[in-house]
């Protein structure tokens, strides 16, 4: 099973912003940034995540990634087509 990873730093040094900066454009503490930042957040709201997202200029998936092996699923059988060769078409 994977999980999914925040990739606040990464985006932070794309932009070069420190997460002061962030914090102050965003008004969210510095703490829980860096909670976020340091991947010990074990949740985040969507009104949090669309603030950063336009304070970053980014997407939620630019931000979160799951990161690991997707279950497998099992796949229905496709059902047996059957051939028209037999028909001829009529003029």
């Amino acid at each position: 099973m994977g999980e999914i990873k925040c990739r606040l730093a990464v985006l932070l040094a794309e932009k070069n912003m420190r997460l002061k900066d962030l914090s102050a454009k965003v008004n969210i503490s510095e703490t829980n940034l860096s909670l976020l930042k340091t991947g010990k957040a074990k949740a985040i709201r969507f009104s949090t995540l669309m603030t950063i997202c336009n304070a970053l200029d980014c997407q939620p998936g630019d931000l979160l990634v799951y990161e690991g092996k997707f279950p497998s699923r099992k796949q229905p059988p496709l059902p047996h087509l059957k051939s028209n060769s037999s028909r001829q078409l009529e003029s």
